[in-house]
């Protein structure tokens, strides 16, 4: 990157970290169980609601209890099931469409990050109809109130729950945008570790690697507060303490709702000193081959990691000495090294690959322009790289 562009993105990002204090930043309310939402709803005197989730989530039976129980309170729940796991600009208005025809007045957003970034996305077409979404897309554009907005996640790792974005595929070009505004940020998140429980492995392993990345970017980038680097290194501890037991037992609640609660702090964190590289050559990928996010990132990973060099190494070390495997005596160097192995070892173990398939060299120009959009000037990553840079990525995980 050339030295005016990257004085450019630095003092960008200065400027935003010394905004921090006065955002209008807030965290969800909490719940522990989906049983506390019909009291709320009638409480908050709510009488009919749009359920946002996908149909693998609704054909488990998982959002089933939430239905009965919120028509035994008297609650009418409309149900829109068809959010693909990279949500489109179509899922978005066919869901609003929903929405306005059963007289809704609140969301909930019930599943991975996808259907909760739609469920976001819904709520911002709501309080601005008369905007699309390409028109919000960025940083502090939708503004208004949104309707009342329930994130119940089925996943431990997107994070989605708690932070201020939303990612939205444009169903035409399948170029993949975030929507970041206050207002995104969900009324009440549910963390309920049964919701959790019959997610196949693979998905338990790929969205807890997609929150260890949210904790990592968000604590080895420059725009950290002493709150999010807590949030992020408590994140990782938990991670790495318990994506292993939920990952091979699934009906293990404590490591389930250890994860989701890791989930949370690791959203928290990025929301606010958001997030790096991995995540910008992720959503490039996401909206060109629809490549599941947090599958995307936990390949990834180690790779930028390496990549930032000495620029990274004392806060990695941090984060290797959170996890018992380095302490103060060794150099950053060598405690880096040693998280970073830890971290490829967490993908043998789970089984996730070093490459991604379908990704064609013709296709890399493009996709590192978007990731290159996407990440510069906003993301304050340790060290700064431009489109040409972020090529090598896209050619390490090609098949």
């Amino acid at each position: 990157m050339n030295c005016i562009k990257k004085a450019y993105c630095r003092t960008y990002q200065t400027v935003f970290r010394a905004a921090l204090p006065i955002l209008p930043y807030r965290d969800p309310k909490l719940l522990d169980s989906t049983d506390e939402l019909p009291s709320l709803l009638r409480k908050k005197k709510i009488k009919s609601v749009l359920l946002v989730t996908d149909k693998s989530i609704r054909e488990l039976g998982i959002t089933r209890h939430l239905e009965k129980a919120l028509r035994r309170a008297g609650i009418k729940c409309a149900v829109y099931d068809k959010t693909v796991a990279n949500p489109t600009t179509v899922n978005v208005e066919e869901a609003r469409e929903l929405y306005i025809r059963e007289k809704c007045r609140a969301v909930i957003g019930f599943g991975g990050g996808s259907s909760i970034d739609c469920a976001k996305a819904v709520g911002a077409r709501i309080a601005k109809p008369k905007q699309s979404l390409a028109q919000m897309k960025g940083i502090l554009k939708v503004h208004k109130r949104l309707p009342m907005l329930i994130a119940i996640p089925t996943t431990a790792g997107t994070g989605s729950e708690t932070t201020l974005a939303a990612v939205i595929t444009d169903a035409k070009t399948r170029h993949k945008y975030p929507i970041n505004d206050f207002p995104l940020i969900p009324h009440y998140a549910v963390l309920d570790p049964e919701v959790t429980r019959s997610l196949p492995k693979s998905v338990t392993a790929q969205t807890g690697m997609d929150a260890l990345t949210h904790a990592v970017e968000a604590y080895i980038g420059r725009s950290t507060t002493r709150e999010t680097r807590a949030d992020a290194t408590e994140a990782v501890r938990l991670i790495f303490e318990n994506i292993f037991d939920a990952y091979e037992n699934g009906d293990n609640m404590r490591a389930r709702r250890n994860m989701l609660h890791a989930s949370f702090l690791a959203g928290s964190a990025f929301s606010k000193s958001y997030v790096g590289y991995v995540h910008a050559v992720a959503h490039s990928l996401g909206g060109r081959y629809n490549t599941p996010h947090g599958l995307a990132n936990a390949v990834l990973l180690p790779f930028v990691l390496e990549s930032y060099g000495e620029s990274a190494h004392k806060k990695l070390h941090d984060l290797a000495i959170v996890i018992g495997i380095s302490d103060k005596n060794e150099s950053h160097a060598a405690g880096a090294e040693k998280f970073i192995d830890a971290v490829k070892d967490m993908k043998k173990r789970l089984g996730i690959p070093d490459t991604i398939k379908g990704i064609k060299a013709k296709d890399v120009p493009r996709l590192a322009h978007y990731a290159d959009k996407e990440a510069n000037p906003l993301y304050p990553v340790p060290k700064l790289m431009d489109a040409n840079e972020l090529k090598q990525f896209y050619y390490m995980i090609m098949e």
